[in-house]
This record gives structure tokens, sequence and C-alpha cells, in this order.
């Protein structure tokens, strides 16, 4: 037999067992971040646990790494067993440690579900603790409930830090550093590339970044009544200050009375990638127990498509809620006559990058007009302030991603370091955001992405870039002669998506994908002209 078909017959006995065990998966993973029921938690464990020990078949690994991955006859074949070569050594680990990690990782993640902030003797939800610190003048109040949505690090904290080790013991007994260069590895990433990157557009952006900085601290510091100095991390309009909090456009007023769903309906359907289908999937409106974040959710490769989010009328949701459908409908138009390895996005930092293209809109001047409802007039009042409202969305962004990819690989480089300091020192050099005097505690360990989603952060900082850059071809290649609003309402960026975008999948790694769609391999100067344009 020739090695393509030894490869799809492995290939056909393996998804007779993986694809309905996947979906299997996926719904007792959404069952869990729905409602947080113990049986959802124990069936999720279970199945995740299983899933991974398949993968964890050390004759099946030793068959794949074999095969010579330059004698296939067809391509598609080739691709399918680079992705499983990886998919088997992330799991080469013996079946008590797989069923230790899942269970941690479930655990935690079931912890963040049910946590709330006590504010003033009450529990309130993220969501409320987003709005008293964009709203609040009350230096006192705004530091009670900063200080209590932290307390989620001190619970999980040492729950992190046994996980890590973890990782990391199993990604060195597997050849690796650690694991955080393991999973740079397994998503196709060079580990000193990315890094110099990352140091390339801090340097680019500084002098936008310290100029903004240096106003937004004397805003700050006249609304509070206190000096420059004196500005806190509880002052800014961000529990972990990722975003800017609202500018001088006031855009969440636009959306006050609104209903996101159709907004979101509307806008989809407008560019001709209809999302009716997918919303009646979803679960969107918060409730004691659900995940109080957003994200979106393929079940089975093959149409139900879902969105988790905990709406509220203003800006900030409506741009999550185009973030999620953007990665919605890659999920949704991935070809699927694909096989089903390769029908998913090409990297994590290519969904990304659709949904963080989506995401901006709701700071477009064209695109409050056509689908907010704002008057002509007062559109073309705010424009400059909604591009400044976007440049200052990527510079706080491009900051906070700067810190998380950083104290992810300084956790994995070394989890028992005193990482309290750690995170503060890089929150300090990246943000100029100074630690409260006398504060000690693991405030790394409220952000969940580091239990839950390891090495994943700096697929954001990618996404944006390559968003941009797709946001270029789409303005210079694809859309030239359809009008000045095409970019929001012509099926022509549906289609280009659909044809060169989502339909590839997995075919090709990452770097071929953004070539194959925009002809050029990364280019971080769009990004980079879209700060410096605003």
């Amino acid at each position: 037999m020739s090695q393509d078909s030894v490869l799809q017959a492995f290939i056909d006995r393996h998804l007779a067992i993986v694809e309905p065990l996947e979906r299997e998966v996926a719904l007792a993973e959404w069952e869990l971040q729905t409602t947080s029921s113990p049986e959802a938690r124990d069936r999720s464990q279970e199945l995740s646990a299983r899933r991974a020990k398949i993968y964890a078949n050390p004759q099946e690994y030793a068959f794949l790494k074999g095969l010579s991955p330059n004698a296939f006859d067809t391509p598609r074949l080739a691709r399918q067993r680079e992705l499983l070569v990886n998919a088997y050594l992330a799991n080469q680990i013996e079946e008590a440690t797989i069923e230790e990690m899942i269970a941690l990782e479930i655990e935690i993640a079931d912890a963040f579900n049910v946590f709330r902030a006590t504010v003033q003797g009450k529990p309130v939800s993220d969501n409320e603790i987003d709005d008293l610190l964009i709203e609040s003048n009350d230096s006192a109040l705004r530091r009670e409930a900063w200080e209590a949505s932290k307390r989620v690090g001190a619970e999980v904290a040492e729950r992190v830090l046994k996980l890590a080790r973890l990782r990391n013991r199993e990604a060195r007994r597997l050849g690796f550093d650690n694991y955080y260069a393991m999973g740079l590895t397994l998503q196709e990433l060079d580990e000193a590339r990315l890094f110099a990157l990352l140091d390339d557009l801090k340097h680019q952006s500084d002098p936008l970044w310290q100029t903004y900085k240096s106003d937004l601290d004397a805003q700050l510091a006249a609304r509070f009544g206190i000096s420059q100095e004196e500005v806190q991390p509880w002052h800014y309009a961000n529990r972990f200050f990722q975003e800017p909090g609202p500018g001088e456009a006031d855009l969440d007023r636009f959306f006050a009375d609104k209903d996101l769903e159709a907004l979101t309906a509307t806008f989809f359907s407008a560019i001709g990638l209809p999302v009716d289908d997918l919303l009646q999937n979803s679960d969107l409106y918060e409730r004691p127990g659900k995940c109080q974040h957003a994200f979106c959710m393929d079940i089975d490769r093959k149409g139900d498509v879902r969105v988790l989010c905990n709406n509220r009328p203003n800006e900030r949701w409506m741009s999550t809620m185009l973030h999620e459908f953007g990665h919605a409908v890659y999920d949704k138009f991935t070809d699927p006559e694909m096989p089903f390895l390769l029908r998913e996005p090409a990297h994590t930092l290519a969904t990304e990058a659709i949904a963080l293209f989506m995401g901006r809109l709701t700071k477009d001047a064209a695109w409050l007009k056509r689908y907010a409802g704002v008057a002509e007039a007062e559109a073309d009042g705010i424009s400059l302030a909604a591009r400044q409202e976007i440049r200052d969305h990527l510079l706080v962004f491009t900051r906070w991603c700067l810190v998380m990819a950083h104290f992810e690989r300084e956790l994995y480089r070394d989890p028992d370091q005193d990482l309290n300091t750690v995170w503060w020192r890089l929150v300090e050099e990246f943000q100029g955001v100074k630690r409260p005097e006398g504060r000690y505690a693991p405030d790394w360990a409220a952000k969940i992405h580091l239990a839950t989603a390891p090495v994943y952060y700096h697929n954001y900082l990618l996404g944006e870039m390559v968003a941009s850059q797709l946001l270029h071809t789409l303005r210079t290649t694809v859309l030239p002669g359809e009008g000045p609003d095409a970019l929001i309402e012509s099926p022509g960026v549906g289609r280009y998506l659909i044809t060169e975008v989502f339909r590839p999948g997995a075919l090709r790694p990452w770097e071929g994908w953004l070539h194959h769609a925009t002809g050029e391999p990364l280019n971080p100067a769009y990004f980079v002209a879209q700060l410096e344009n605003a």
C-alpha cells in the first residue's frame, strides 16, 4: 500500500472514534460554561480525559512520526499528518497525569464561573464592576471594587501554579525547555522570532503610547482631584487596563436602546455572512452560575456553532458580539467538503484576526451611521473621535498583550519565582500602571486565560496585526470602485473572506494561509500605520 493509503486508513479508524467524541466533549463543555452544574463538570472532565488518552497512545504517535512528511502524493494528507503529529505530541502523558491536569483545569474554570466579587456587602458581577470602573467618581468605592475583583486570583493561584508545574514537568519529559516553549512549537511559532516581533512593535509604538498615557493620567488626575503620581490601578476604566474605557465620542449612548442581536444579524447579513442560525443556538445574557466572559464554540465542525456572551446594551458588548460572531462565521463558512481534521481555522491567530477585525467596527463612524442609526451629521461629527478610540483601544490592548505574553513566558520559565512581583514589574514596564503601595497578592491569577487558555495571549496581538493586513487587502484589492462604505455593507467582503480566508480551513500553515489571503507575509507596518493615522 502507498503511504497515502496507509495514512488514510489510519485517519478513517481514528475519526470513527474521535469525531463523535469531539462533539460530546464540546456539548459537555458548553453545558458546564452555561450552568456550572456538578453533573456537567463531571461529564466534561470525564470526556476531556477520554479524548486526551486517545492522543496519548505512544504506538500511534510512533506510527505517525515514522511516516515521511515528503512522501505524500496528496497535500491534504501531508497536512493532516502534521496536525496529528502535533496533537499526539501534546498528549504523550501518563493517563493519571492527564486526569489530574484536566481535573485542575475544570476546577479552576468552575471557580471563575461561580465567583462573584463582594462590593459594599453585596455580590456583584463582572459587568457591574466594569460599569462601576467606568462611571464612578468615588475613589474609595473604585478601590474596593478593583480589589474585590482580584480576590478570585487568591482563590485559584495555588491550583494554577500546580497546573503550571505539571505542564512543565511533562513538557520537559518530552524534550522542551518548558511548557511555554512547547506550546509555541505546537502552534508553529518560533519563540525568538515572536518576541523580537513584540519588541519591535513596542519600540515602534512607544512615542504614541507615551503621549497617550501621559494625557490619560492627566485626565484621570483632574477627574479624581489628585496628582498624576497618585493615579492608581483602580482609577482606570478596566480591571486590568486592557481597554481604555469610553472616549470623547461617548459611544455607549448609541446602544442604550438597541437590540444587539438584531444589529449583529443585520450587519453580518449585509456583508454576505448571515448568522441568524448561529444566534438561535447561542446563549447571550448574564445569569448566576454562567461563565462571565465571552467565547465562540464550534460543536461539531458541521455547522453547530454557538456564542456565549453576557450582553448589556453598550458599545463594549456590541463590539464583543461582532468579535465573537467573527469567530463564528469563520467556523460556519469553512469548506464543509474539507476533511474533518482540516475543517477548522488555519490558526488561532487567524480566527482572532477576523474577530478583532469585526470588533473594531463599533468605533467606525460609517458603521455607526449604517447600523446603530446615528444621524449622518452626528456620525460625521464624531468621526475623528471614533478613529481616535480605535487607536486608543489598539494602543492599550497592545500594552496589555505585552504584559500577558511576557508574564506567561516567565510563569513557565520558573513557576516558583516571586510571580506577584514579576507581574507588577511587567505591568509597570509595559502599561505604566504603578503597583499600589504595600500590595502583595497573586493579581496575575485573576486572569482566567493563564489557567484555561495557556500559551494563547500572543495570538490576540498577532491577530490585530493580521486584521490590519486584511483591512489593507480589502481596501486596496477587493473593494475599489464599490463606494466609500463598501467595507461595512458590501457582500464583496463576505465573498472574499469565504473564498480566500475561511474555506481553506487548516490546509496551509498560518504563514502560507496569510500569504494566500493577502499576497504577502505578515507585515506589522499596516498595524503601526493604523496607530499613526488615526
